[in-house]
């Protein structure tokens, strides 16, 4: 007789957490020859919303950190990642890749997570700013973290990709909700296990799997997602969140880098979702002369 090979069943991450989809749904994405590679959960509105809640939840303690704190953590998830390198080679060969891909996939994304890692405490000195005013006064500029950002991961990328357009955001001290590739999703679930044995407190990174055409309106019309990544390659999809984010004011940015590029390692991703803060401090005349505080 023939062994029927038992299918891991790839759950989804929420708050720190592998909870199965509520609605129960799953689906199975096929190899190069046609066989079914996994058991993976069909994310439903409920669970957007579940992830949205905890992430929310997440942002103050996350975004209050030190900066250098963060970088230490984004370097912890490198290392657990080196850790269980051979797992994700595997994944992406048994999802289509050669092995001289797979292994420098993985290789570019652990070297992307220490790049982040080591901007956290210095992305704030390259884009503040001191500002010229005609009065007597000092006018400081400095970016802040936006809040809770949805990210809908590149199809086509199923490692390089997700480290490319949710690191550097989370870097920046947001906390992330992200929809993983639907025909790629198996590094996306595995990465999540990464997370939890790492130092990421849960919330920060939330992991869906399922397909973009069901949860692009939530991600868009979500009053309390302050911004959202879209790395698909639907136009329509882009316009759709363009069009529902008018309600809520929500930053809506295009990622139309290559993830394997060097392109996409850059601080300007970090930027793109953070907020800049104008503080304005009175210079202080003592003895006719100016004293500065």
């Amino acid at each position: 007789m023939t062994r029927l090979s038992v299918l891991k069943t790839y759950k989804i991450y929420i708050g720190g957490q592998f909870p199965r989809t509520e609605s129960g749904r799953y689906y199975s994405p096929l190899d190069a020859a046609g066989k079914p590679l996994a058991n993976v959960c069909l994310s439903s509105r409920k669970d957007l919303r579940n992830a949205v809640v905890a992430a929310r939840k997440a942002f103050g303690g996350w975004s209050e950190r030190a900066a250098f704190n963060r970088g230490q953590i984004l370097y912890r998830i490198a290392e657990m990642l080196e850790g269980r390198r051979s797992q994700f080679v595997e994944e992406l060969m048994l999802q289509g890749s050669s092995e001289k891909a797979a292994n420098q996939e993985v290789d570019l994304s652990i070297d992307r997570l220490v790049y982040y890692s080591g901007w956290t405490d210095k992305y704030q000195q390259i884009f503040s700013a001191v500002n010229p005013v005609a009065s007597s006064h000092f006018n400081f500029s400095v970016l802040e973290p936006m809040g809770v950002v949805g990210v809908v991961a590149p199809q086509n990328s199923s490692l390089i990709g997700l480290v490319s357009t949710i690191i550097p955001i989370v870097a920046g001290g947001n906390t992330v909700v992200v929809l993983a590739s639907e025909k790629l999703p198996l590094c996306a679930v595995t990465f999540a296990e990464v997370l939890q044995t790492s130092d990421v407190p849960g919330g920060i990174i939330n992991i869906l799997t399922g397909t973009e055409k069901e949860l692009i309106e939530q991600f868009g019309s979500h009053m309390d997602i302050n911004a959202v990544l879209y790395a698909g390659d639907t136009a329509e999809n882009y316009k759709t969140l363009q069009v529902l984010a008018a309600d809520s004011v929500k930053r809506i940015v295009k990622f139309k880098l290559n993830p394997s590029d060097e392109t996409a390692e850059n601080p300007y991703l970090i930027q793109d979702f953070q907020e800049v803060k104008t503080t304005w401090h009175p210079i202080e005349n003592i003895g006719g002369s100016s004293s500065n505080y």
